[in-house]
């Protein structure tokens, strides 16, 4: 590879791409953490101020510190902010667009938006791009993208210095492929963040791969790490149901945010405490835990997952994720079938790949280069003249005859398999214990961890047949989990827009998993949501008769789930779809949607919803749970938060707070119930939230709220 040109400014990396590229600039950068911060902003600053210059930014997921939309949510997120996330520079074009700011000479184009956060933003509206996750190289080039810039993770030693694409590889080298194939020209800068974790495997790369490397120490800064989510009732409802679909020694794929945290925390007390997990599932499920997986993973389980988070890295240090796959069909394939019985080297496994035809005799230098590379012979062996050659040794390369099979048996073989990977990801989030945890982890450990191309984990085909075979032979019993918002009773799923087209978030790799469960065998594609959402005039069933927009088509329905329970929709009519889906919405809706269907002809008129599913209620989900809450079995935060007990308290008071001020109703009662009982709360909380001198009516009717709600 060529020798990068190597600059420790990041002025004067900018100066170079502005020299470079001397039109507009179609700029590249990663989704989520992999922004290079600083550089972005040294070079929109330098655009911003020349309106004779252009610029637009093709990206996703730009991550910005949290802010208080009011004076109380300011005055508490202040000091965590400071703490949790420390030194992490936001991005100047994503303030600009919150501000509706951006100058005309600059445009900003996302394919996913942080949830919610750019509803009724005009120009993030307008410059959406809808696709899928593994056409996003594709569109990219679309945009006339000339200059990528990636923040990287580095390593100093001896033999240089090693680069690592670190949280995202994920469409950074389908991108350079495709430039480099179609012969356009691509300024591919590596821009070095000393905090990235330095990710081995497919991530790390030569030096040599980005024309230009930074290594200015202001690139080094915190990466983004939000705290954990409180796990709620609902979402733990939804985690056990969800965990016990997992077969043991199957595949997995989950999301961020407090649902995968209890998704994650299910599989490890499914796992750890088989007959209280029994106990909790047989009180969820009004049709009994017949057809549910309840059993300890004695194999483990198998992450593939665009989204590599911290729920996966406590099911890889819990044991649950743990099932190896390697990076060769006929092998894998030998392992599914149990013609290789484990990773334990032994003239078996040596029989089993003679017989599959992996491996010929005489052995050829492929044939030993892929023995010696997944461990099965010994580093060192090789192929020469007079047979195969090892250390001082000279070994008859002969097979085909007991004796020679033995001596090669005795003389050659490895230990153990290597190069297993028990987790394939694309990117990753998560809070700052996560990344540093990564940091750390001993090296062994971290090889087992391979972040990949978007293209390898979200779809099954690939540039060979070869490629797509080995994907189907990984993938075994895939469950392929992601959040969705609505369902409508014929199946289809809303997840990424409103029908009004104001985009909440984006298709991701949503339609790819999908697309994926139904092409393999046997694997399954489960959508989860909570029953019911809150809007401005009230609460909402989230199983809907209709709806104007669809991420998922109806003819892709498979599992649905909610806090009351799994909807198997695969293969169904109609009709029971509709009758499924009934019976897992929230009871307040139940009467409402039977008779949108019997209105519509997709039921009987005569049709009566079994009493069994009339109890789907929260009050009825937190009875069946709060025990196992209290037993410590389902704690709030089960993988910790950066909050302290302190800073908990005065967010559940605020929450309470801010759902009374949205329905006036609640709010009276509360007020009335505040004033009454005349609470005061803990200085320190009043003056961490500004309201130790409160003055104005305002001021002192919240502080009396406020106390009331703690």
């Amino acid at each position: 590879m060529k020798t990068p040109l190597t600059i420790d400014s990041i002025a004067a990396a900018v100066d170079v791409v502005l020299d470079t590229v001397k039109g507009d600039i179609v700029l590249g950068i990663p989704l989520g953490i992999g922004k290079p911060n600083p550089l972005v902003n040294a070079l929109y600053r330098r655009i911003k101020a020349n309106p004779k210059r252009k610029l637009t930014i093709v990206t996703a997921l730009s991550l910005e510190k949290p802010v208080g939309k009011s004076d109380l949510e300011r005055h508490f997120l202040e000091p965590l902010v400071a703490r949790v996330f420390d030194d992490y520079p936001d991005l100047d074009y994503v303030k600009d667009a919150r501000a509706g700011a951006l100058p005309a000479n600059i445009d900003v184009r996302e394919f996913y938006f942080k949830t919610g956060d750019y509803l009724g933003n005009l120009a993030a509206q307008q410059g959406y791009i809808s696709t899928n996750y593994t056409f996003v190289a594709r569109d990219m080039a679309v945009q006339g993208m000339n200059v990528i810039a990636q923040a990287v993770g580095a390593r100093h030693g001896p033999g240089g210095q090693r680069l690592s694409l670190s949280s995202n590889p994920d469409v950074t080298f389908e991108v350079v492929e495709r430039y480099a194939r179609e012969g356009r020209p691509l300024l591919k800068l590596g821009v070095i963040n000393e905090k990235m974790p330095f990710m081995p495997n497919t991530a790390e790369v030569d030096p040599g791969f980005f024309d230009i490397v930074v290594t200015d120490p202001a690139a080094t800064h915190t990466l983004f790490g939000p705290p954990n989510g409180k796990v709620s009732t609902a979402d733990y409802a939804i985690g056990l149901h969800a965990a016990s679909l997992v077969p043991d020694g199957g595949t997995l794929q989950i999301g961020i945010g407090s649902l995968g945290d209890a998704i994650a925390q299910a599989l490890i007390v499914r796992d750890r405490h088989g007959p209280e997990y029994r106990r909790i599932l047989e009180s969820l499920c009004p049709d009994g835990v017949q057809e549910r997986e309840l059993g300890r993973f004695d194999a483990g389980i198998y992450g593939c997952s665009e989204m590599f988070v911290n729920g996966f890295l406590h099911l890889i240090q819990a044991g649950v994720v743990r099932r190896e796959v390697y990076a060769d069909a006929t092998l894998q394939r030998l392992l599914n079938e149990g013609r290789i019985a484990d990773a334990a080297v032994t003239p078996d496994m040596l029989r089993a790949l003679l017989d599959a035809g992996r491996v010929r005799s005489p052995l050829s230098a492929d044939d030993v280069d892929f023995l010696t590379r997944f461990g099965i012979f010994r580093p060192g062996v090789r192929v020469d003249s007079a047979g195969l050659a090892f250390e001082q040794q000279h070994i008859a390369n002969d097979l085909a005859s007991p004796e020679g099979f033995d001596t090669v048996c005795k003389s050659l073989l490895g230990t153990r398999l290597a190069g297993g990977v028990t987790m394939h990801g694309g990117f990753f989030l998560g809070p700052s214990d996560f990344y540093e945890r990564l940091r750390r982890m001993p090296e062994a450990e971290l090889a087992r961890i391979d972040m990949t191309r978007i293209e390898y984990i979200n779809q099954l085909y690939g540039k060979s047949q070869g490629e797509s075979d080995l994907k189907r032979a990984q993938r075994r019993g895939g469950r392929f989990m992601n959040k969705t918002m609505m369902v409508t009773l014929l199946g289809a799923a809303v997840s990424d827009a409103f029908e009004s087209g104001q985009v909440v978030s984006g298709v991701g790799g949503q339609y790819n998993f999908v697309a994926m469960a139904h092409a393999l065998p046997d694997a399954r594609s489960i959508l989860m949501l909570n029953a019911t959402h809150e809007h401005k005039d009230g609460l909402h069933s989230s199983i809907v008769w209709s709806y104007g927009h669809t991420t998922i088509p109806r003819h892709l329905r498979d599992i649905v789930i909610t806090e009351y329970g799994v909807a198997d929709l695969r293969g169904r009519s109609d009709t029971e779809v509709v009758q499924r889906l009934i019976a897992i919405a929230d009871s307040r809706f139940q009467d409402e949607l039977v008779r949108q269907a019997k209105a519509h002809g997709k039921l009987r008129a005569d049709y009566q919803l079994p009493e069994r599913y009339r109890g789907n209620l929260p009050a009825a989900l937190d009875e069946k749970l709060h025990p196992w809450s209290r037993a410590g079995l389902l704690p709030d935060f089960p993988f910790g938060t950066d909050l302290t007990e302190d800073e908990l308290h005065i967010v559940r008071a605020l929450k309470r707070l801010k759902h009374a001020t949205q329905h006036p109703a609640e709010l009276v009662t509360m007020a009335i119930k505040s004033l009454w009982e005349d609470k005061e709360a803990p200085r320190e909380y009043l003056e961490r939230l500004g309201l130790e001198d409160a003055r104005s009516f305002k001021q002192m009717f919240i502080r009396k709220l406020f106390a009331g709600n703690l």
